[in-house]
């Protein structure tokens, strides 16, 4: 395992293949979704374990309303479920669950247990869980620039005093720090709208694997492979 001072403080996760899992093994999409529930799970507890503070998870796309509708409806009573289900571990553990993104386009009974997982845990102090729901990174990055512009025209802000952390100031992300790593499984080569402006830095590791076939002992390989590099910052 990593030694303490090369831990990454945050890690963010595309957890992609759900879907292409299931087909492989002949079963419907949704049944890898429910796989992928248990990876989280392996994920969290491997975070705790290793003492990475935070941990961000893309769970659901602005692109992912374009799926079909049962789908779509499928997938929101399992975020429901997990988040029923989980609130409890999550008290237990010292996890503090927090989201990012559109979450008024949730329905109103995901965005009640959402809100409510959130409250229950907005005091704990171990690891903080972010998933990223109705999440997409232009989208919120264009978000941001209509907020600094509409600040400027009403004469709150001059335009020559905005720099990079003014801008990341009115991101989702404003008091979060730039996740260190960036892990994707699948196999593929792509960020896919996920925290653009965020992962600028963001050592990335790929696994070929299937989302539910990523487990702890994955995460503290990423943790090994992060622990290995030499991050420059454009420096030499």
């Amino acid at each position: 395992m990593p030694s303490p001072s090369s831990i990454p403080r945050h890690i963010a996760i595309i957890m992609d293949g759900n879907g292409r899992w299931a087909k492989e093994r002949g079963l419907p999409r949704l049944a890898g979704h429910r796989a992928g529930a248990e990876s989280v799970r392996e994920c969290v507890e491997a975070c705790k374990e290793l003492g990475v503070e935070y941990l961000t998870l893309y769970a659901f796309s602005s692109e992912n309303w374009n799926r079909p509708a049962a789908e779509v409806t499928a997938l929101m009573l399992l975020l429901e479920r997990f988040l029923g289900e989980k609130a409890d571990e999550l008290m237990k553990q010292n996890v503090r669950l927090r989201a990012i993104g559109h979450l008024d386009r949730l329905p109103e009974k995901t965005r009640r247990k959402l809100d409510k997982a959130i409250n229950r845990t907005a005091g704990n102090t171990s690891l903080t869980l972010v998933l990223a729901l109705s999440y997409g990174s232009r989208e919120e990055i264009v978000e941001a620039a209509r907020s600094l512009a509409a600040d400027a025209a009403a004469g709150k802000l001059d335009p020559a005093t905005i720099d990079c952390a003014t801008f990341a100031s009115r991101l989702y992300t404003a008091d979060i720090p730039d996740p260190d790593l960036l892990v994707r499984t699948s196999g593929e080569l792509r960020v896919s709208n996920f925290l653009l402006w965020q992962i600028s830095y963001a050592e990335i590791v790929i696994f070929k694997k299937f989302w539910p076939d990523f487990h702890q002992a994955d995460l503290f390989e990423a943790a090994q492979e992060y622990a290995r590099r030499h991050r420059r910052f454009g420096a030499l």
